[in-house]
Protein backbone atom coordinates (compact mmCIF):
# COMPACT_ATOMS: atom_id res chain seq x y z
CA UNK A 1 0.00 0.00 0.00
CA UNK A 2 1.41 3.89 -0.45
CA UNK A 3 1.04 6.57 1.59
CA UNK A 4 -0.19 9.89 0.74
CA UNK A 5 0.52 12.82 2.26
CA UNK A 6 -1.83 15.56 2.90
CA UNK A 7 -0.17 18.84 3.18
CA UNK A 8 -3.40 21.27 4.65
CA UNK A 9 -2.45 24.69 5.20
CA UNK A 10 -4.80 27.76 5.58
CA UNK A 11 -3.22 28.77 2.64
CA UNK A 12 -3.38 27.27 -1.16
CA UNK A 13 -0.08 28.72 -1.40
CA UNK A 14 1.70 27.30 1.14
CA UNK A 15 0.26 24.20 0.65
CA UNK A 16 0.89 24.16 -3.02
CA UNK A 17 4.48 25.51 -1.95
CA UNK A 18 5.50 22.91 0.26
CA UNK A 19 3.97 20.45 -2.17
CA UNK A 20 6.46 21.68 -4.20
CA UNK A 21 9.68 21.74 -2.23
CA UNK A 22 9.03 18.01 -1.04
CA UNK A 23 8.59 17.09 -4.52
CA UNK A 24 11.69 18.66 -5.95
CA UNK A 25 13.87 17.50 -2.82
CA UNK A 26 12.43 13.97 -3.62
CA UNK A 27 13.75 13.94 -7.42
CA UNK A 28 11.30 16.49 -8.53
CA UNK A 29 8.02 13.81 -8.70
CA UNK A 30 4.82 15.29 -7.08
CA UNK A 31 2.74 12.14 -8.13
CA UNK A 32 5.37 9.28 -7.42
CA UNK A 33 4.91 5.78 -8.10
CA UNK A 34 5.02 4.96 -3.77
CA UNK A 35 3.21 7.90 -2.65
CA UNK A 36 1.70 11.42 -4.02
CA UNK A 37 1.74 14.83 -2.44
CA UNK A 38 -1.53 16.47 -2.13
CA UNK A 39 -1.56 20.07 -1.06
CA UNK A 40 -4.75 21.03 0.75
CA UNK A 41 -5.32 24.69 1.33
CA UNK A 42 -7.47 27.17 1.80
CA UNK A 43 -11.17 27.38 1.58
CA UNK A 44 -13.84 26.89 -1.15
CA UNK A 45 -14.20 30.27 -2.51
CA UNK A 46 -9.82 30.40 -2.57
CA UNK A 47 -10.31 32.59 0.82
CA UNK A 48 -7.52 31.60 3.93
CA UNK A 49 -8.96 28.64 6.19
CA UNK A 50 -9.26 24.89 5.89
CA UNK A 51 -12.11 23.29 4.29
CA UNK A 52 -13.33 19.97 5.24
CA UNK A 53 -14.99 19.20 2.33
CA UNK A 54 -11.70 19.90 0.21
CA UNK A 55 -9.15 17.74 2.99
CA UNK A 56 -12.55 14.72 2.82
CA UNK A 57 -12.20 14.92 -1.63
CA UNK A 58 -8.12 15.00 -1.08
CA UNK A 59 -8.42 11.47 1.18
CA UNK A 60 -10.90 10.07 -1.10
CA UNK A 61 -7.86 10.23 -3.82
CA UNK A 62 -5.13 9.43 -1.27
CA UNK A 63 -7.10 6.38 -0.54
CA UNK A 64 -8.24 4.97 -4.10
CA UNK A 65 -7.21 1.67 -4.42
CA UNK A 66 -6.17 0.67 -0.62
CA UNK A 67 -3.89 3.53 -0.32
CA UNK A 68 -3.05 5.12 2.90
CA UNK A 69 -2.87 8.73 3.92
CA UNK A 70 -1.20 11.06 6.34
CA UNK A 71 -2.48 14.45 7.13
CA UNK A 72 0.30 17.36 7.69
CA UNK A 73 -1.23 20.43 9.14
CA UNK A 74 -0.21 24.29 9.57
CA UNK A 75 -2.20 25.37 12.52
CA UNK A 76 -4.46 24.26 15.08
CA UNK A 77 -7.84 24.38 13.20
CA UNK A 78 -6.81 22.53 10.53
CA UNK A 79 -6.50 19.47 13.00
CA UNK A 80 -10.30 20.52 13.69
CA UNK A 81 -11.04 20.67 9.96
CA UNK A 82 -9.06 17.21 9.39
CA UNK A 83 -10.87 15.33 11.88
CA UNK A 84 -14.16 16.83 11.06
CA UNK A 85 -13.32 15.02 7.32
CA UNK A 86 -12.57 11.94 9.04
CA UNK A 87 -16.09 12.05 9.62
CA UNK A 88 -17.08 11.41 6.23
CA UNK A 89 -15.19 8.40 5.60
CA UNK A 90 -16.12 4.91 6.34
CA UNK A 91 -14.83 2.99 9.13
CA UNK A 92 -12.35 1.23 7.46
CA UNK A 93 -11.12 4.24 5.71
CA UNK A 94 -10.85 6.22 8.86
CA UNK A 95 -8.53 3.12 9.56
CA UNK A 96 -6.04 4.09 6.91
CA UNK A 97 -5.62 7.79 7.67
CA UNK A 98 -3.64 8.93 10.17
CA UNK A 99 -2.27 12.61 11.81
CA UNK A 100 0.48 13.77 12.50
CA UNK A 101 2.01 15.91 15.21
CA UNK A 102 4.73 17.22 13.09
CA UNK A 103 5.84 20.85 11.80
CA UNK A 104 4.55 21.62 8.70
CA UNK A 105 7.54 21.77 6.57
CA UNK A 106 10.39 19.68 8.36
CA UNK A 107 7.56 16.79 8.78
CA UNK A 108 6.31 16.96 5.02
CA UNK A 109 10.10 16.29 4.21
CA UNK A 110 10.73 13.64 6.41
CA UNK A 111 7.70 11.67 5.75
CA UNK A 112 8.12 11.55 2.30
CA UNK A 113 11.57 10.06 2.58
CA UNK A 114 9.69 7.50 4.35
CA UNK A 115 6.50 7.27 2.26
CA UNK A 116 8.91 7.33 -1.06
CA UNK A 117 11.04 3.84 0.42
CA UNK A 118 7.59 2.23 0.72
CA UNK A 119 7.55 2.47 4.09
CA UNK A 120 3.93 1.75 6.33
CA UNK A 121 1.85 4.43 7.33
CA UNK A 122 3.21 4.06 11.19
CA UNK A 123 6.45 4.94 10.18
CA UNK A 124 5.40 7.59 7.87
CA UNK A 125 3.92 9.13 11.10
CA UNK A 126 6.63 8.70 13.04
CA UNK A 127 9.12 10.19 10.71
CA UNK A 128 7.17 13.12 10.05
CA UNK A 129 6.91 13.78 14.29
CA UNK A 130 10.64 13.34 14.24
CA UNK A 131 10.58 17.10 12.02
CA UNK A 132 9.77 18.23 15.75
CA UNK A 133 13.39 17.71 17.06
CA UNK A 134 15.31 18.89 13.75
CA UNK A 135 17.59 21.66 14.66
CA UNK A 136 18.17 24.85 12.05
CA UNK A 137 20.85 26.21 14.17
CA UNK A 138 23.40 24.06 16.51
Amino acid sequence: MSVSLLIVSHSAKLAEGVAELVAQMHGGQQDGATFKLLPVGGMDDGGLGTSPTRIHAGLTEALQGGGEALILMDLGSAYLSSTLALEFLSEDERLRVALAEAPLVEGAFLAAFEAASGADLQRVQTAAQEGRDLKKIT
